[in-house]
């Protein structure tokens, strides 16, 4: 398991191949994973904060577990399924991570997803909504359809057939435009925070590549030019864009994974300030008490000393 310049662990497909062995995934790259977990096992793992640096959805059969994603925390019980995207910082509660559950979990890496032949602007919304709603319900009708998806796909892994990899993509890929329609359906079935998006397909892409960029960079890089630069915009077209998409300017954006970052370093570490502002790329102290009370009303030491459910 390696560790992210901010302090974080991140785990990949070959931990959860470690951690998680499973016969019918041995046909398979290092690209994609899926295999039957119980809550107990996930403990050793996951009990301390970390990124999954590909895309991964657990599926509850079973039980509940309770599961930590980005300082927020959402209860996985039967038939509902957790979505983590790159970026997310992931914690399976200590106390929670009992005998209790039974959970399918399939895993993909950024390569594979990104050779899908998704339409990236139809999905835009629900890929932006799952930083705020990664957590959803399926009904049984819905259940019977991923339930079959999914023996398919074990029952293709196990033949290893020719070009194993390329079916997999299609199947993967069909299985995903499924569980997507479900989960926009059930966003808006709930209250949820709603991320607006306006503008042309080519601009809500240059957003969404955008996102991606902060999720990657934000504890090294808190300034738009070089984002616009990555992007070969101008910085003032690139911030009008962001705003004109999302209705949030681009640094509110960049401030949002900053404090973030911050908040989960104070909550679940006993890292000195002093090292979290060298981990965040702050100048000195001082400026990252300045920046870190202007954007949540507190000092890091009276955050970190409030009690872990706030």
């Amino acid at each position: 398991m390696g560790i992210m310049q901010d302090g974080l662990h991140q785990i990949g497909l070959k931990d959860l191949q470690k951690h998680f062995p499973n016969p019918i995934s041995d046909n398979l790259s290092d690209d994609f994973y899926i295999s039957e977990i119980e809550s107990g096992e996930a403990r050793p793992l996951l009990e301390e904060p970390c990124r999954f640096n590909g895309y991964m959805a657990t599926f509850c059969l079973s039980g509940s577990i309770c599961v930590e994603v980005d300082l927020k925390q959402y209860r996985i019980s039967e038939n509902t399924v957790l979505v983590t995207i790159p970026g997310n910082i992931v914690r399976v509660s200590k106390e929670e991570a009992g005998d209790g559950g039974h959970f399918i979990t399939m895993a993909v890496s950024q390569n594979f997803i990104s050779s899908f032949r998704l339409d990236l602007s139809h999905l835009l919304k629900e890929s932006l909504d799952i930083l705020h709603n990664p957590c959803f319900s399926i009904r049984p009708h819905e259940r019977e359809v991923l339930d079959r998806y999914f023996e398919l796909i074990s029952t293709l892994i196990a033949a290893n057939p020719k070009d194993l990899k390329e079916i997999l993509r299609n199947i993967v890929s069909s299985a995903l435009y499924y569980a997507g329609s479900v989960w926009s359906v059930r966003l808006g079935e709930t209250p949820r925070i709603d991320a607006k998006t306006e503008g042309s397909p080519r601009a809500k892409l240059i957003f969404e590549s955008f996102i991606r960029l902060v999720m990657e960079y934000h504890t090294r890089e808190r300034g738009m030019a070089f984002y616009a630069d990555r992007l070969c915009l101008s910085p003032k077209y690139l911030s009008r864009l962001i705003r004109d998409v999302s209705g949030k300017s681009g640094p509110d954006w960049i401030d949002s994974f900053v404090i973030l970052e911050a908040k989960n370093m104070l909550k679940n570490s006993e890292m000195p300030v002093k090292q979290i502002v060298y981990r965040l790329h702050f100048s000195n102290s001082s400026v990252f008490y300045k920046y870190f009370k202007a954007h949540t009303g507190l000092t890091p030491s009276a955050y970190r000393g409030q009690p872990s459910d706030k």
